[in-house]
């Protein structure tokens, strides 16, 4: 991890893995997301982009949204959890929503936007980064996927 939580931590990831599970039973990538604040969660999704036909219907990002309509516009203060490395697209959202700490389970060598590629929080123009914290239940969230890859080749 690039961080490590403290001794009073407590992972809200199972909660993502579940919408990661629900997503792949709808036929989506299975990336399951949540958000907390005070503790409690007040955004939960998964990935919808076919279901939607929208390409930004992210978990992260229609989290993010679920959680602005709660919160406000700015999310200061809470947590995002996301089974999978978010994106580029997702990590700016991550930035722009002013989310502090940002928990993901597997890494994404291909699309991810965070520890590969274009490495969205390392930028000059982020305004906004949040503490990160990443494998967290990685290999469970690492098994939902090759599962899902696997039944589709």
């Amino acid at each position: 991890m690039k961080g490590q939580p403290g001794l009073d931590f407590r992972s809200f990831m199972d909660h993502a893995l579940d919408e990661a599970r629900a997503a792949a039973a709808r036929g989506e990538v299975p990336v399951g997301a949540v958000i907390v604040a005070g503790g409690r969660i007040v955004a939960r999704a998964g990935n919808r982009t076919r279901e939607l036909a929208d390409p930004t219907a992210h978990a992260e990002m229609l989290a993010i949204r679920a959680a602005a309509r709660v919160l406000g516009e700015r999310l200061v203060g809470a947590d995002l959890y996301v089974t999978l490395e978010p994106c580029p697209m997702c990590a700016a959202a991550i930035s722009g929503a002013r989310i502090a700490r940002l928990y993901y389970g597997a890494a994404d060598p291909k699309s991810g936007g965070l520890g590969q590629g274009p490495r969205i929080f390392a930028h000059p123009q982020c305004h906004h980064v949040p503490q990160v914290y990443d494998g967290l239940a990685a290999p469970e969230a690492e098994a939902l996927l090759k599962a899902f890859f696997a039944a589709r080749r």
